[in-house]
């Protein structure tokens, strides 16, 4: 499985579409750890691009600060599950608690 964090400085960057990078991780699910990590810069934001980006590189899940509804339904469409409202944390802690089945969202970051 890859998980997907959008990241500014490190950390969970709360508006999803405007983030300037993407970590990473690939984990597994029945050991609960995570065995790779890789860093790749967002694609310019425009509507409908970053469903195709993320899903050419694999991914199964978002992790998020907040998302729009719209964009929510376009990963679906490919196949990606979004987890909204999401702390601000590193990505691997969030991807931990994600696995440990202990990952608290709150309300959805985005207002649109």
């Amino acid at each position: 499985m890859r998980i997907a964090v959008p990241v500014a400085q490190g950390v969970l960057n709360l508006h999803f579409g405007h983030c300037k990078a993407f970590v990473l991780l690939d984990v597994d699910q029945d050991k609960k750890e995570i065995l790779q990590r890789d860093e790749v810069d967002a694609p310019k934001h425009e509507p409908g691009v970053l469903p195709q980006f993320l899903a050419d590189r694999g991914v199964n899940v978002i992790i998020s600060g907040g998302m729009g509804s719209r964009a929510q339904d376009l990963f679906e469409s490919h196949g990606i599950s979004v987890i909204c409202g999401a702390p601000i944390k590193t990505p691997e802690e969030l991807v931990k608690e994600y696995l440990a089945g202990t990952l608290v969202a709150g309300d959805n970051a985005c207002d649109h």
